[in-house]
C-alpha cells in the first residue's frame, strides 16, 4: 500500500534528532571535562535521572500488566471480526506479526491508542468504539485500527523513547506528536477512507450523535471560531483539532498522493 508521510512530521523528527545529540555531546563533554575530585558532585544528578527513568518504566509497565490482568484480548476466538480486520491490515502495512490488542472498558471514553514496552507493541480499543462498530458498520472500526497500526509502522513509539531528551524544548513534542497523528490519518485513509470522517466524528459527537452531525456547518462554525485560546490549546495538545483532520480528509480526493 502507498502512503505519504505528512511533511513535518520529517521536519520535528529531524529537529528532535539534532537536539538529542546536541544534549547528549553536551552531556560527554562536560562530564570529560571535569576532574575526578568533582564528579562525585554528578552522582545525585545521575541518580535523579536514574529514578525518573525508572518511575516512567514501572508506571508503563503498571499499565501493560493492567490490560493483561483486565482487558480483553483480541485473538481468533475473541471478538475473531476484530483480529482479522487487524491481521489483513497488518498483512497490508507489512508488520512483522499482528500487535496485541486489548479490548478495555473505560468509563464511556472513546479513544484507542497504540503502545510499547518491552519489544512488545500494543494497540487498546476502548469498548465504546467496538460498540459503536457492532451498532452502526465496522467501517469507523476499521479506520481507527488501521491509525493505530500507523503509529506502529511509523515506529513512533520507539522514537519517542530514543529523543526523550528533545523535551526540553517548549511545545517542540507536542508540534511533532501532531504531526504523527497526521501521517496516521493517512495510514488510516489508505487502508479505510469510507470509515475515516465517521471515525473522527465519533470522537467528536460521541457513538450515537456522530451520524446526525452537518459536517460541512461543523467545518465551517470551527473556522468561525478563533484567537488566542484556541490556538494555544492546540499547540500544546498532543492531537491536532478534529475539523482540521476532517479537512485533511476532505481534500485527499483532489489528490494524488495515495
Amino acid at each position: 500500500m502507498n502512503y505519504q508521510v505528512y511533511s513535518k512530521e520529517n521536519f520535528y523528527f529531524t529537529f528532535k534528532l539534532i537536539v538529542t545529540v546536541i544534549f547528549y555531546l553536551a552531556i560527554v563533554t562536560l562530564v570529560a571535562s571535569v576532574e575526578s575530585k568533582t564528579f562525585a558532585a554528578f552522582i545525585p544528578i545521575v541518580i535523579y535521572f536514574g529514578v525518573f527513568a525508572l518511575y516512567f518504566f514501572f508506571r508503563h509497565g503498571i499499565l501493560i500488566g493492567y490490560l493483561k490482568g483486565n482487558a480483553i484480548r483480541v485473538s481468533e476466538n475473541q471478538f475473531p471480526e476484530v483480529y482479522t480486520l487487524a491481521k489483513n491490515q497488518s498483512e497490508k502495512l507489512g508488520l512483522d506479526k499482528i500487535p496485541a490488542i486489548y479490548i478495555l472498558q473505560a468509563g464511556g471514553l472513546l479513544n484507542a491508542f497504540a503502545t510499547r514496552f518491552l519489544g512488545s507493541d500494543f494497540v487498546v480499543i476502548y469498548s465504546d468504539i467496538l460498540e459503536t462498530a457492532y451498532e452502526q458498520g465496522n467501517k469507523a472500526l476499521e479506520f481507527i485500527v488501521a491509525h493505530e497500526l500507523g503509529h506502529i509502522k511509523r515506529k513512533h513509539c520507539t522514537k519517542r523513547l530514543l529523543l526523550f531528551p528533545s523535551l526540553i524544548v517548549p511545545f517542540l513534542n507536542s508540534a511533532y506528536s501532531r504531526a504523527c497523528e497526521y501521517t496516521c490519518d493517512r495510514i488510516g485513509y489508505s487502508l479505510c477512507p469510507e470509515g475515516s470522517i465517521s471515525g473522527i466524528l465519533t470522537l467528536a459527537a460521541g457513538k450515537h450523535l456522530h451520524s446526525k452531525i452537518n459536517v460541512e456547518d461543523f467545518l465551517l462554525k470551527s473556522q468561525m471560531e478563533y484567537g488566542f485560546w484556541k490556538w494555544f490549546a492546540e499547540i500544546i495538545s498532543s492531537h491536532p483539532n478534529l475539523p482540521k483532520r476532517i479537512s485533511e480528509f476532505k481534500s485527499f480526493s483532489n489528490r494524488t498522493m495515495f
